[in-house]
């Protein structure tokens, strides 16, 4: 994956990524983070935006971590603040991972990624999706197939982080009582997708039909 997307990536790229799709959350490179690896390693000067991903804030806490320790330049940013940047101009390119994508290449990944798809759609911007063959649901036809989990309210009435002593503490940011929702995942329709960044190759429209092409052995939904 890192080299099939390391050939999209040009010199002087900004960069935009979205929740953690790195090593932590994956193995060796990553999924998504694995063509910005390799693009920093070919000696193309790039620069990475990274969304908060809020309420986890997998960006914060694990994203932007990974890139120090690579020594790739980054900004962490919040996640409201990706449009303002692709408007300006200052974002080329735009680069999620996925949790499940189905036939027709509909994508669910960490909630947030619908957005910045449109967004991206918006400003004529490159919206890729990195994921190997087992992210692939061939059995469900479309995104209205994918459930998404609600998870704990708490996670977005509370912050949790540690003081300048390092010790860890939470930190409630709403009115008490307030109703929280918290879906976990959102779904990217397909047609917001320029191409998936696979183990086999880079996936481009039509979907369902090249999907198959690319994964003959996992069957389909017809």
């Amino acid at each position: 994956m890192g080299e099939y997307g390391n050939t999209l990536i040009k010199d002087g790229f900004r960069i935009l990524t979205h929740c953690n799709a790195g090593a932590l959350a994956f193995i060796d490179n990553g999924s998504a983070l694995a063509p910005i690896r390799v693009a920093h390693r070919a000696g193309k000067h790039i620069f990475v935006y990274v969304d908060e991903t809020r309420p986890r804030c997998q960006g914060a806490k694990l994203t932007a971590w990974e890139l120090q320790q690579e020594g790739i330049p980054y900004a962490l940013i919040a996640d409201n603040a990706a449009g303002h940047y692709m408007h300006r101009g200052e974002v080329d390119f735009i680069i999620v991972g996925a949790d499940r994508i189905a036939a027709n290449g509909d994508t669910a990944n960490k909630i947030g990624t619908y957005e910045k798809a449109v967004l991206a759609h918006e400003n004529g911007l490159p919206f890729y999706v990195a994921a190997p063959m087992m992210t692939f649901d061939l059995k469900c036809p479309n995104g209205d197939g994918i459930e998404i989990e609600e998870r704990n309210p708490d996670e977005v009435n509370w912050v949790w982080g540690a003081d300048e002593d390092g010790n860890y503490t939470k930190v409630r940011i709403s009115a008490k009582g307030t109703v929280a929702k918290n879906p976990s995942f959102d779904v990217t329709t397909a047609k917001y997708i320029t191409g998936f960044i696979t183990e086999v190759g880079i996936i481009k429209p039509p979907f369902r039909k090249n999907i198959r092409i690319a994964f003959p052995r996992k069957g389909s939904a017809g």
